[in-house]
């Protein structure tokens, strides 16, 4: 959690006291230890605070436009496992204050929409929200990754108390439409998950099928443009 200086954000907190977490002395990450386990408490708050104001973003947006904008909405804390290979294989040295600054998806959540339009909607009302601050953002959709990911990400913080102080907490936050998440979800099963390492020319037509999809999105919203004036 970086500051406008690129401090940290949490302040030092004292070892001794069991309700406190220590991100101070470059303290070594123990992710079966007590001080581990506090914080991945922390994250769990800041993830239910940050899924609560997206529900009711979902909730005011079905009574506006007659029709769900956000069709789902899933949230997941990185596992100890998930954690310790990303610092490593990001050369990070394995501190609590390097977990804090640079692992930005501790908490994560995906919302998936029907329409890119739609997503671009919610990303407009989630900037406004009082509680949630912008500190990263990143738009696949209007420049896709090199294998074909489209989505839209967003890193927020928001603050959670601790022994009556204001602690501020990342959490990510991804945006596909249903079609990017079906090609995605696929992708990351068949790239990571698989039994075998996926070959060049498959990956070469995972690309190709990234753009059918994009391409399918755009005609859809083409189409629903058409239909808006049944929804008001």
């Amino acid at each position: 959690m970086q500051n406008k200086k690129g401090g940290s954000n949490i302040n030092t907190l004292d070892l001794e006291k069991e309700k406190r977490i220590s991100t101070n002395g470059l303290v070594p990450v123990n992710v079966r230890g007590k001080n581990f386990n506090l914080l991945m408490s922390v994250y769990k708050t800041a993830l239910e605070q940050v899924m609560h104001e997206i529900t009711q973003i979902k909730e005011s947006f079905n009574k506006i436009y007659g029709y769900d904008i956000i069709n789902n909405i899933t949230s997941r804390i990185k596992t100890p496992d998930s954690i310790v290979n990303k610092m490593q294989k990001k050369h990070y040295e394995m501190n609590y204050k390097n977990l804090i600054d640079k692992v930005n998806d501790i908490a994560g959540i995906r919302i998936t929409c029907p329409l890119k339009n739609d997503i671009y909607k919610t990303i407009n009302v989630i900037k406004q929200l009082p509680n949630i601050r912008i500190i990263k953002e990143k738009d696949y959709i209007k420049h896709p990754k090199e294998s074909g990911y489209s989505g839209y990400h967003l890193i927020v913080e928001t603050y959670v108390d601790i022994e009556e102080k204001k602690i501020p907490v990342k959490v990510e936050i991804q945006l596909r439409t249903m079609a990017m998440d079906f090609w995605a979800t696929n992708e990351h099963k068949m790239k990571y998950k698989g039994t075998k390492k996926l070959s060049f020319v498959d990956s070469k037509k995972l690309t190709i099928y990234a753009k059918i999809v994009n391409f399918l999105d755009d005609k859809i919203m083409k189409i629903h443009k058409k239909q808006e004036i049944t929804y008001k």
